[in-house]
């Protein structure tokens, strides 16, 4: 009896281990390091968009009790790492010395005298036990393998999550601002098989990316999802379009004044589009990416050092990094900080125009360095970059599309100074001074055949008819800037 009881007491020591393992370095200081105020309370504005959908209603609340009070969490986390050697322990050792040492030796001598008076069927009920407990062993096993794999799944999906800013877009208003001509050619005509992504680039460096700036970048991503085809084209961000509620003004107006939802609509009702998906990254999200890739090759030019330096110093103290400065012309790798830097150059000839198409370039870059990185590259890209964006898209999609990279072909340009994929397009647009609080915008000339350029450039639709609603907008800009003279502008126009 005393042997017995020494048994199991070593047994129960054992499952102090558990306690130890799974206090304060097991789960509940992973999660609070990772998912603390330092992740979404200071990585974003507190104007509501960020706080209130993670902090208070998805995250408290699902993560906070699920995941650091919850019974059932406590369990399943004992077969993380310190609970693989804790089962060998377990079930194996422990196993055998309660019973091989406590039992065999007894059962062996029982059993052969019983053998000796011819207990055979006595021999046989005993290996039908033993194929019973290896059967519960395997089944135990199997069943707790499976907990594990869930728990990792469960760990990995939520680790994900909380770094993507995610938003739901309300699909039934933006569908309502769809034209019927689009949703036409998305069915059965030269839009059909495409996927369209809009792209919006912040001025922010860890703060806003829901809405209250302006978006320095407008990129339309159409994907040619049969195959695998990509063109960018960039909506320059000073374009004269209705951005809503039948007010006219600078597009890039329209992401501050409703963030993400109204700028979508304001692309799919001026250009006669089906964008039902978005993705926004600020200048830290983008310093990131392209520091987890290496850096990229861009050809800087001899008048852009000086604008790449400056931007460059400001940001670095707006991040807390330090920088490095670029010193002479020509292509070379940049990193992060000084890609983004290059991004935002607009003093130089070309004005913003010019700086749309670096940022097409940069973009360009970041995905033919992106199809040579390998599995953990690719890992930490997604990392980097998940938290840093504000999207409509799920992450099980963004890390589809990451994984399948090497798939996609970008078409690009043959120079920045050709500038060819912008809207509106060179020969159909002016410059001009609105007046007022308009200032400086960029006037399709007409907004209708920009549109129709537009279609033939990304869906190859040469015979595309604009639907009534951009031909009402196209009148109402010719309208409204009837009187305005085209100007040719200087460097000092832009500061």
């Amino acid at each position: 009896m005393s042997r017995r009881n020494d048994r199991y007491n070593d047994s129960y020591d054992r499952y102090d281990k558990y306690d130890d393992g799974y206090g304060a370095d097991g789960y509940d200081d992973r999660y609070d390091e990772g998912y603390g105020n330092a992740g979404y309370d200071d990585g974003y504005g507190t104007d509501g968009g960020y706080q209130d959908g993670y902090d208070d209603d998805r995250y408290d609340s699902a993560s906070g009790c699920r995941y650091a009070d919850d019974d059932e969490y406590e369990y399943s986390g004992r077969y993380d790492e310190p609970g693989d050697d804790r089962y060998d322990d377990r079930y194996d050792d422990d196993y055998d010395s309660r019973y091989d040492d406590g039992y065999d030796d007894g059962y062996r001598r029982r059993a052969s005298a019983k053998s000796r008076r011819g207990g055979t069927a006595r021999k046989s009920a005993r290996r039908s036990g033993s194929g019973k407990n290896s059967r519960k062993k395997i089944i135990l096993f199997i069943v707790e393998a499976a907990v594990l794999v869930l728990v990792i799944g469960i760990l990995y999906a939520v680790t994900q999550l909380s770094k993507v800013g995610k938003v739901n877009l309300q699909d039934a208003k933006i569908e309502q601002n769809v034209s019927e001509e689009a949703k036409e050619s998305a069915e059965s005509g030269a839009m059909k098989g495409y996927r369209n992504i809009a792209f919006f680039g912040v001025d922010s460096t860890r703060g806003e990316l829901n809405k209250n700036t302006r978006s320095d970048s407008i990129i339309i991503c159409s994907i040619n999802q049969e195959t695998g085809k990509v063109k960018l084209v960039s909506v320059y961000r000073d374009t004269y379009l209705n951005i809503g509620n039948d007010v006219y003004n600078k597009c890039n107006a329209a992401y501050a004044q409703g963030g993400p939802e109204q700028a979508i609509n304001m692309l799919n009702e001026n250009l006669d589009l089906n964008i039902t998906d978005f993705v926004t990254i600020g200048f830290g999200g983008l310093t990131d990416v392209i520091n987890a890739l290496g850096g990229i090759q861009i050809n800087v030019e001899e008048d852009e050092i000086s604008h790449l330096n400056n931007y460059q110093s400001t940001m670095a103290q707006e991040l807390g990094m330090k920088y490095t400065e670029v010193t002479q012309p020509g292509l070379q790798t940049l990193d992060g900080l000084q890609a983004t830097a290059y991004c935002r150059i607009r003093y130089t000839r070309g004005w913003d125009y010019k700086r749309a198409a670096r940022q097409r370039a940069v973009i360009y870059a970041t995905v033919a360095k992106a199809k040579q990185a390998n599995a953990s590259q690719l890992t930490e890209i997604m990392n980097s970059a998940f938290k840093e964006i504000y999207t409509s898209m799920d992450v099980s999609d963004m890390v589809k599309d990451v994984s399948n990279i090497a798939n996609y072909t970008v078409e690009t340009e043959d120079s920045i100074d050709t500038m060819q994929n912008g809207f509106p397009q060179e020969n159909l647009r002016i410059q001009a001074n609105l007046g007022g609080a308009k200032g400086d915008c960029v006037v399709p000339e007409t907004l209708s055949e920009n549109v129709k350029w537009l279609h033939q450039f990304l869906f190859d639709d040469s015979a595309y008819n604009v639907s009534d609603k951009v031909d009402q907008y196209s009148k109402a800009i010719e309208s409204d800037t009837a009187g305005a003279q085209a100007e040719q502008m200087t460097d000092a126009d832009h500061a």
